[in-house]
């Protein structure tokens, strides 16, 4: 029996194949647009027939934005669990994650106990803090979202961004060229604001090292960083950071298949 993770983002789809060794088999990732459900089907449509499985050898567990979307799914689980248990996957020693996804952050702590989430806090009120406010700022400076990381890690001199809305920040940033500052210290502040911001609500609920870093975000080296700049130790970053809740939900769908 094979298990299937779908983590429904606000802004990306996730899917992670896994075997009963809880061996990732594949995984696709894909735009969501406003179609959750169609882009989840294809993708796990996909995923069958490109090894040969029928819909009754995969359990599937969706996760995510969009996770009741998923009518095909066996289950359904929150992100803050999917998020906790894929972070395991990688780090067995786990004690905090911070995800930082296209609309939303979370920053939660795990029992070194039971390996149970014991507290979490979410933004999802604001972009500030998000993929979708690094978005919009790459768009201000004129440069690729690929490329707005590295243009910041080439700064000495960080500009102050003292706005926490996406919509002031963005005007923020063209005052600050309008003043003559340097791109690169202009995209540090930008990376530097986003992880004052994220840093400020994992301390309230006390993260702690080992500290494991998720989202799509957390492909941003800048980012990352900043956020070890901002909490003073060392943050890890899984080899696939984007897939941490689609593995996490994955995980989950074996556990149940073995009560």
């Amino acid at each position: 029996m094979f298990v299937c993770g779908i983590d429904i983002g606000s802004l990306a789809t996730k899917i992670v194949l896994m075997n009963s060794s809880q061996n990732i088999i594949d995984y696709g990732i894909e735009r969501s647009t406003y179609d959750f459900k169609k882009v989840g089907r294809n993708l796990f449509k996909d995923l069958l027939e490109k090894h040969n499985l029928s819909r009754t050898d995969v359990f599937v567990m969706s996760t995510g934005y969009g996770r009741n979307t998923i009518d095909f799914a066996d289950d359904r689980i929150t992100e803050i669990s999917a998020h906790a248990r894929g972070a395991q996957f990688s780090y067995s020693d786990v004690r905090s994650v911070i995800d930082i996804g296209g609309q939303d952050s979370k920053a939660i702590v795990i029992s070194s106990k039971s390996g149970n989430v014991i507290d979490f806090q979410m933004n999802d009120k604001c972009a500030a803090g998000t993929g979708r406010f690094l978005e919009v700022m790459a768009d201000a400076l004129e440069v690729s979202l690929d490329e707005i990381g590295q243009l910041a890690l080439n700064s000495n001199s960080p500009a102050s961004i003292s706005s926490t809305c996406t919509v002031f920040a963005e005007s923020e940033v063209i005052s600050l060229f309008a003043q003559g500052s340097k791109k690169p210290d202009i995209a540090a502040g930008i990376h530097r604001s986003i992880a004052k911001r994220v840093a400020s609500m994992a301390k309230r609920i006390g993260v702690e090292p080992l500290l494991v870093f998720s989202g799509g975000v957390a492909k941003n080296n800048a980012v990352k960083k900043y956020l070890e700049k901002e909490l003073g130790f060392e943050i890890f970053r899984p080899k696939y950071p984007q897939l941490t809740g689609a593995i996490g939900a994955a995980l989950i769908a074996k556990d149940k298949q073995n009560t």
